[in-house]
């Protein structure tokens, strides 16, 4: 499956931001759907998953309450709402697919090429 990541951009510290995962070429339904993301000089990071139905979402502690993941089975896309943005949200962000739901990086063999999400304080 190919994704394709955007929605990222240059934000001030409080607003919001909502990144789009579109996906093509296999059945989007098979795959639960991450995101994931890399601040400068830090390793890539699990922020949140969603599993194939949409029914059951993790996160990353410090993002909740703040980030929402979702999926539109019907548009073939998973979305990340990020609300009261910090700088320390600060990084590239990926989406990946894989058949479960984990925090693991080695667990998603389908990786978005990332679009770059900057918070201003």
């Amino acid at each position: 499956v190919q994704l394709q990541a955007s929605g990222g951009g240059l934000v001030q510290a409080g607003d919001s931001l909502r990144l789009s995962c579109a996906a093509s070429g296999r059945t989007f339904s098979d795959y639960a759907m991450a995101w994931f993301r890399q601040a400068p000089g830090k390793e890539r990071e699990f922020v949140a998953s969603i599993t194939w139905s949409g029914g059951t979402t993790y996160n990353v502690d410090s993002v909740k309450g703040r980030f929402t993941i979702s999926r539109d089975n019907a548009k073939n896309t998973a979305y990340l709402q990020m609300n009261s943005l910090t700088p320390e949200d600060t990084a590239v962000y990926y989406c990946a697919a894989g058949p479960a739901p984990l925090r693991a990086r080695n667990a998603y063999r389908y990786w978005g090429q990332g679009t770059q999400v900057t918070v201003s304080s």
